[in-house]
């Protein structure tokens, strides 16, 4: 990942240490942080909010560390101010030029401050053990499929998983079943974990095994890539 960010956090700064991308060992059933990736804006029903804080309280109860996209307003300030709320460890990244123009949570754990969009989606995934989808926009559409892509190029092997609450992905995941059927995403690749309660969800991710790959590519990762 190239050019430089900057970390902040209380009473340190420096350069963060990239992770690797491969994730937990098979069905280890531990975490230490998940990356979530969520909306800008709260949307329009109250479940939307409800789930982000509920999301938050679990994962801090768990002791398992949130990774996210550093933003105060939205869906992302309410998961954020909640598993703070409750004493878990938050992580934020954040491009520079949307680090005022976002409104930047002020009392994260760690905030990173990086150059690029691709290098934001990079060193979140650095960071995390698997990834959950909020509802959110683009920019959440974006970092799912990516982060599908990444798994079916073999680039990572971390559970990707959808929080959908109010059926809100149901149109998304229908998509996807086309396309499968359509010939263009392969049928192992395309089983994305997916439940409308929170610990149901959490519980999968913790047990998950990963697909067997028919062609891993070797890739390049961490700090060379």
């Amino acid at each position: 990942m190239g050019g430089g960010h900057d970390r902040h956090r209380p009473g340190a700064t420096g350069q963060a240490q990239a992770g690797d991308t491969g994730g937990m060992a098979k069905g280890s059933g531990t975490m230490r942080r998940v990356c979530v990736f969520a909306g800008s804006s709260v949307g329009a029903r109250p479940v939307y909010t409800e789930a982000a804080r509920a999301l938050g309280v679990a994962l801090a109860a768990r002791g398992i560390g949130i990774v996210y996209g550093g933003g105060g307003v939205g869906l992302m300030g309410v998961l954020s101010d909640a598993a703070l709320g409750d004493g878990g460890e938050v992580i934020g990244v954040i491009p520079r030029p949307l680090a005022t123009k976002e409104l930047t949570h002020a009392r994260l754990t760690e905030l990173h401050v990086v150059e690029t969009m691709h290098q934001r989606k990079a060193l979140m995934a650095d960071l995390a053990d698997g990834f959950i989808a909020l509802p959110g926009g683009l920019g959440t559409f974006d970092e799912l499929f990516e982060m599908l892509t990444w798994s079916q190029l073999g680039i990572h092997v971390k559970p990707v998983a959808l929080l959908d609450v109010g059926e809100y992905y149901a149109s998304l995941r229908s998509l996807v079943r086309h396309a499968v059927a359509e010939g263009f995403i392969p049928a192992w690749n395309a089983d994305v974990l997916t439940a409308s309660d929170v610990d149901t969800l959490i519980d999968a991710m913790l047990a998950y095994q990963p697909p067997e790959h028919p062609g891993k590519i070797a890739w390049i990762t961490g700090d060379q890539r």
